[in-house]
């Protein structure tokens, strides 16, 4: 599979495998080949066309994970589109300044469902400046006739997708990759994992994160199917894995540790006796789990590193020991170049702390946004990650930190500073600093520390929730955990906020 683009890709596995099963919807049952995904993606295109959408088009789309969210991306790699993918969870406070940065042409979303994401597009588009066409795709998906396309995308280095992330700052940053940074990764994971066609994965996380164009580059790739959750509910999960014979899973810690309950529920007898081995990033990983995962799971832990810039830089493998796969986060990936930076600025000795700075083919093409690209790589054109980690004697990174202040909470990026400016408008908040804890379910929890505008009126959990559910924000962000104090730890000289004592403070209770 040698294909420069992902169409390319699609088309070379239609053309050697058209008759094997691709995807599975993991509710109702429904494959769909190789095959008829290439053929519902070209008639989806031509469909897209006769509405208007133009090959370098932007538009931006927001879909539950399922089959019509795996054929659509396809679909627009075909029509040579820019698209820019918004995770189903996000609210009409995030979606509106998305929408606001990215300026698309069209956005497009599907007939109203459990989450209503078509009623709720169509009051928020009416609030902004430049107002993009609203395109909704119904069941089934239209078919146009491919006869009317034009050829498609032959340049693997265009770019073609624009991921949305929060990092550090408030306002969503439009993240821009090409074919090219997506096939790599995707090629890497497929290494990975030794993927077959004969493996059967699964796509349980938002199919708009970069994880999923990924992931079908790795089923491509290397022939495995997968099945397709609207959802990540651990009971629902795992009896589709089970009724489909899932071999490959992952996603994030989260994940891992959901599916090491359900397996606590029947002690004695392995819940997923096909399950070989578990796979994912976005959070930090305990190194207990890699035992916990082998003992109770009988399957192979192997984490790996990226973010939405650079989607896949290192990653553990089948064939890791056992201290590697619980210590490290793996090997730098096949094209990609990662080396450590000491605080004085200076290349890091081995084991020795630094962020972490990448380059290659792997890593995006810049922001939208171009004053973000003067701090976000150095001078040599090294992607600063504001990561911190090491490289060990084996050649393997174990990451140790982190530069930005940004909580990961069930491998979602979640800006502190955003949540701090929404609560900050409450008429009882004088003073808000947000911080992430540690959390045995979520990796981190999200918290808020808030000091009284007035003494003696103090912010109530119940009116802090309703505060973030009136302001459209997704559930995700609400903080679970809320302090307040009389006043806040600063630091005497900038009269700062400090974080650090107010993480040890909670963190010790």
């Amino acid at each position: 599979m040698t294909a420069t683009t992902i169409w390319g890709l699609l088309a070379q596995r239609a053309t050697a495998s058209p008759e094997a099963t691709l995807v599975i919807d993991g509710l109702s049952g429904q494959r769909l080949s190789c095959g008829e995904v290439l053929r519902a993606a070209e008639q989806l295109a031509a469909a897209l066309l006769a509405q208007g959408v133009q090959p370098g088009s932007v538009l931006t789309w927001q879909m539950p994970t399922g089959l019509s969210a795996f054929v659509l991306p396809l679909a627009l790699a075909r029509l040579g589109v820019v698209q820019n993918p918004v995770i189903s969870l996000y609210g009409p406070a995030e979606v509106g300044a998305v929408l606001r940065r990215q300026q698309p042409q069209f956005y497009l979303v599907p007939q109203d469902g459990p989450q209503g994401l078509e009623g709720r597009a169509c009051g928020l588009l009416d609030g902004l400046p430049v107002r993009p066409h609203l395109i909704v795709l119904p069941e089934p998906l239209p078919q146009g006739d491919p006869a009317s396309l034009p050829p498609p995308p032959t340049d693997g280095c265009a770019v073609q997708w624009i991921y949305v992330t929060s990092g550090t700052t408030a306002e969503p940053k439009g993240v821009r990759h090409a074919d090219q940074s997506l096939l790599l990764a995707g090629r890497n994971l497929a290494r990975a994992v030794q993927a077959g066609p004969l493996d059967v994965g699964t796509i349980a996380f938002p199919i708009a994160h970069i994880g999923g164009a990924m992931y079908t580059v790795m089923l491509l790739t290397s022939g495995a199917s997968a099945v397709l959750l609207p959802r990540y509910q651990a009971a629902e999960a795992v009896a589709a894995f089970q009724r489909y014979g899932v071999t490959l899973s992952g996603g994030s810690t989260a994940h891992y540790q959901a599916l090491l309950a359900e397996q606590a529920r029947t002690p004695g007898t392995r819940l997923l006796p096909a399950l070989r081995l578990l796979s994912g990033g976005g959070a930090p990983k305990p190194p207990i789990l890699v035992g916990e995962v082998r003992d109770e799971l009988g399957c192979v832990l192997a984490h790996a590193y990226g973010m939405t810039e650079a989607p896949l830089m290192a990653s553990c493998a089948l064939g890791d020991s056992d201290e590697q796969l619980a210590h490290s986060d793996g090997a730098v990936v096949e094209g990609m170049a990662l080396r450590i930076i000491a605080a004085n600025g200076e290349p890091a000795e081995v084991g020795e702390d630094g962020e972490i700075r990448v380059r290659g083919p792997g890593v995006f093409k810049g922001y939208t946004d171009p004053e973000l690209n003067i701090a976000a790589f150095d001078a040599e054109g090294w992607f600063c990650t504001g990561d911190l980690g090491r490289l060990r004697s084996d050649g393997r990174v174990a990451l140790t930190g982190r530069l930005k202040d940004v909580i990961i909470r069930k491998g979602e990026n979640i800006s502190a500073r955003e949540i701090e400016d929404l609560l900050s408008r409450h008429p009882k908040v004088g003073a808000v600093a947000v911080i992430g804890l540690p959390d045995a379910e979520r990796g981190e929890r999200v918290c808020a520390v808030v000091e009284p505008r007035i003494a003696g009126e103090r912010l109530g959990f119940e009116e802090m929730q309703d505060w973030f559910e009136s302001a459209g924000v997704m559930r995700q962000k609400i903080p679970e955990q809320l302090e307040v104090m009389d006043l806040l730890p600063r630091i005497a000289a900038l009269n700062k906020i400090s974080k650090a004592a107010l993480r040890a403070l909670f963190t010790k209770t």
